[in-house]
């Protein structure tokens, strides 16, 4: 048995943790690339703990729509990672925590946002312009509705102007999609 240096078993054991380290290292490389620039803004990759990936999101409506994308995420990450992941975890912990994002980042513009319907012009109500009757409201309310979904893709089921994302995720609107669960 040979003894060997300090100097030598510090240097082993930190190769060793480069090649523990070396799967997040990648996923920290091409996570924008992944997800995408606006969303990389409001996530941070925390840790790979038993062949899950951690990510921590500025907000709960983040962690959902990206939760909801999970396994197409998880498909591209496999593809540059020598081991497989199993599964990624979108939550709001850490995000406090993260040296890694400053703070000026969490405001982006509302188009940013994974609810953004897209420029969406507002009837609005004159004040001079009195509700005598419900008809007179109904009337406004109807103009309104027409003017903010002007523009939407159609549900191809029920035919109702939609949000894109909501197409996009279920090929149907919230209503009909409902319907089918």
């Amino acid at each position: 048995m040979s003894l060997k240096s300090v100097n030598d078993i510090l240097g082993f054991l930190e190769q060793q943790a480069r090649w523990q380290e070396q799967p997040f290292q990648k996923v920290l490389h091409f996570w924008a690339e992944v997800v995408g620039a606006a969303a990389a803004k409001h996530t941070q990759p925390l840790v790979i703990q038993r062949d899950v990936l951690r990510v921590a999101t500025s907000s709960a409506a983040w962690a959902q729509n990206l939760a909801f994308k999970r396994q197409i995420i998880l498909l591209k990450l496999n593809e540059n990672l020598p081991n497989p992941l199993v599964d990624i975890r979108f939550s709001t912990a850490g995000w406090q925590n993260s040296s890694a994002k400053p703070q000026q980042q969490l405001t982006g513009s509302p188009q940013e946002h994974p609810s953004y319907l897209g420029n969406v012009s507002y009837v609005q109500r004159d004040d001079s312009q009195t509700l005598e009757n419900p008809q007179t409201a109904f009337g406004l309310w109807a103009k309104k509705m027409q003017v903010r979904s002007y523009g939407l893709p159609l549900c191809p089921q029920c035919q109702s102007p939609t949000p894109p994302g909501e197409i996009e995720r279920w090929q149907v609107c919230a209503v009909c999609a409902s319907k089918q669960f």
